[in-house]
C-alpha cells in the first residue's frame, strides 16, 4: 500500500549506485519523509504506469509527491536533498541551473552506472529494521 502522506522514491533496484543512494537517503531522512520502491517491483511498475512513464526508455530516479505529481532525473535528486538532514538541502541551489544541463550530467552517470558501480542480479532485500520503509 502506498502511503498518502509520504514522498515515494522509485529507484533502480538492481543498480549498486542507486542502492547506495537509497541507503544514504535513509540515514539522513530524520523526519521520515520518504518511502522507497524498486522500479522492477509490481508497485514500481504500477506507479510508473499511473504517471505514464515509459520505464523502458528511462534511466531515472523518480520522486513521487503525495498529490500525484512527480519529478525525475536531476530535478528528483535535487528535490530529495531538500528534505535531508545536515547541509544537504544546500545542494538544491543547483536547481537554478538549466534543466537541460543538469539532466545532461545526470544522463551521463545514468548511462554508465552499471559499468562504473556494478549491477546486482536482483533487487536487494532490505534488512528487517528497514523493511517498513519499502513499499511492495
Amino acid at each position: 500500500m502506498i502511503p498518502a502522506d509520504k514522498k515515494i522514491i522509485v529507484f533502480d533496484g538492481v543498480c549498486n549506485l542507486c542502492n547506495g543512494a537509497i541507503n544514504f537517503i535513509i540515514k539522513r531522512d530524520k523526519n521520515d519523509i520518504f518511502r522507497y520502491v524498486s522500479l522492477q517491483s509490481e508497485t514500481g511498475i504500477r506507479i510508473a504506469e499511473e504517471r505514464r512513464i515509459d520505464i523502458k526508455k528511462s534511466d531515472s530516479i523518480f520522486l513521487v509527491l503525495p498529490h500525484k505529481a512527480y519529478y525525475h532525473k536531476s530535478t528528483a535528486a535535487l528535490n530529495i536533498t531538500k528534505d535531508l538532514s545536515g547541509l544537504y538541502p544546500l545542494l538544491s541551489v543547483f536547481l537554478i541551473l538549466p534543466k537541460f544541463f543538469r539532466d545532461w550530467v545526470y544522463d551521463i552517470v545514468a548511462k554508465n552506472r552499471y559499468k562504473w558501480f556494478g549491477k546486482k542480479s536482483h533487487c536487494v532485500v532490505p534488512t528487517p529494521e528497514l523493511k517498513a520503509l519499502f513499499i511492495d
